[in-house]
C-alpha cells in the first residue's frame, strides 16, 4: 500500500476515533440533537473522513471501502447542504455505518 493512502486511512480511523469520543459510550439521539457542539464536531470529522476517501478513491479507486462513493457524496452534503443537513440522518449513519467503516479500515491498515 503506497504511503499516502495509508496516511489517508489513519486520518480515518482518528475521525471515527474523535467521533466516538464526543459520543461516549451513551449513544443517546436526545442529547446529540440538543449539543450543537457535538454535532458540529461530528459533522466535522464526517467531514474529514469523505475527503480522505476521495483523496483515497483517487489514488486507489478499486479500495476495498464499500459505499465509498456515499460517504464522498455526505462529505459534500454535510459542507455545502449545511442548513439542510439532518440530524436523523447522521445518526443513522453514526450507529449503521460508521461501525462498519471502522472495521474496514482497520482491515485495511494491517495488510
Amino acid at each position: 500500500m503506497q504511503r499516502e493512502a495509508k496516511k489517508y486511512l489513519l486520518d480515518i480511523k482518528t475521525s471515527i476515533d474523535s467521533i466516538y469520543e464526543f459520543l461516549g459510550n451513551e449513544l443517546n439521539f436526545e442529547k446529540y440533537k440538543a449539543n450543537k457542539l457535538l454535532r458540529r464536531g461530528v459533522e466535522r470529522e464526517l467531514e474529514i473522513i469523505g475527503e480522505a476517501t476521495n483523496r483515497l478513491l483517487n489514488l486507489q479507486p478499486d479500495i476495498e471501502i464499500s459505499n465509498a462513493r456515499r460517504i464522498v457524496d455526505l462529505r459534500n452534503w454535510v459542507i455545502h447542504s449545511y442548513d439542510n443537513v439532518d440530524d436523523v440522518i447522521i445518526w443513522g449513519i453514526l450507529n449503521k455505518d460508521l461501525p462498519v467503516l471502522k472495521i474496514q479500515v482497520e482491515s485495511l491498515l494491517e495488510k
